[in-house]
């Protein structure tokens, strides 16, 4: 038997990277599992994926900034496969790396729109449907940021800022309701949102010791994707409101120890997995 045998989860952005991960891995232990994403073409390749393991997938093209689009989701889980019990806010764009000022506004409202708006109508979405069964699991995915402020990543980091506040407030809202409510932090996961760095022009030598940074701390989504799965099993019930972090003092101080290890025997580095794009900044 599987962790997840007869819940039915949705997984925002589960067509790649960690939000895929989580979604194979819901798969692999029973869950039947709606993925979304802004492609449809993504969407169709992530559900063949997961059906062609045997799973109980489908999908639904999606703009999280969309309330609407969301709710279509969430009747998309309860028409494909009967219910819905878990749901993922994974869905999140990073935003150029650079100075606020030099963002232009459409891309900051992006960010706003997608991880800000995207998590707001997920858990209003989701929370409706399990407070009415009184029952139900909401996952929102938090990211760097979420303990304080990141210079140069200000979009990102202040959304991610947002996301622990806003779902903290909202399982001790929703405490006695019988659902559960979890921020969930995968730390540094090694996934194109990672590692395809869009920089602000200007700023490129701030990045200069990112790719050191990656090797040392950033890990496969399947290791991640695997603490998603106990969030979403009964052994989370009744424990609404934790905040789990896999991004620990001890995975930091053994990833920094590996890299100078490295740097004195003389070992190569290991290919450079950062690709960086450098874009213009706004007029000001």
């Amino acid at each position: 038997m599987g962790a997840l045998d007869g819940k039915v989860a949705v997984v925002t952005g589960g067509t790649r990277g960690l939000g895929l991960a989580i979604a194979q891995a819901f798969s692999a232990e029973g869950a039947a599992v709606v993925v979304a994403s802004r492609s449809q073409q993504a969407v169709d390749a992530a559900v063949a994926q997961l059906q062609a393991a045997r799973g109980r997938a489908a999908g639904r093209q999606v703009d999280v900034g969309d309330l609407t689009q969301v709710e279509a989701l969430a009747a998309c889980a309860k028409d494909q496969f009967g219910g819905l019990d878990v749901w993922v806010n994974n869905a999140g764009v990073a935003g150029p790396y650079g100075p606020t000022l030099d963002f232009t506004p459409d891309v900051f409202y992006q960010v706003v729109q997608t991880n800000v708006v995207g998590v707001y109508n997920g858990s209003r979405t989701a929370m409706r449907i399990f407070q009415a069964q009184h029952h139900g699991k909401l996952i929102n995915v938090l990211g760097h940021g979420y303990k304080g402020p990141v210079p140069w990543q200000n979009a990102y980091s202040a959304s991610k800022a947002w996301g622990r506040s806003f779902t903290m407030a909202l399982a001790a809202e929703t405490k006695a309701s019988g659902v559960e409510v979890f921020a969930f932090n995968p730390g540094m996961v090694l996934t194109d949102l990672l590692t395809d760095v869009e920089v602000i022009g200007g700023s490129e030598g701030r990045l200069r010791r990112f790719p050191a940074v990656v090797r040392m701390w950033a890990k496969p989504p399947e290791l991640p994707a695997r603490k998603a799965v106990w969030i979403a099993s009964t052994a989370t019930d009744g424990r609404t409101g934790l905040l789990i972090n896999l991004f620990s003092p001890w995975q930091m101080l053994a990833g920094a120890l590996g890299e100078g290890w490295r740097s004195l025997t003389g070992h190569p580095a290991p290919p450079d997995l950062v690709r960086v794009r450098t874009v213009p900044p706004a007029s000001r």
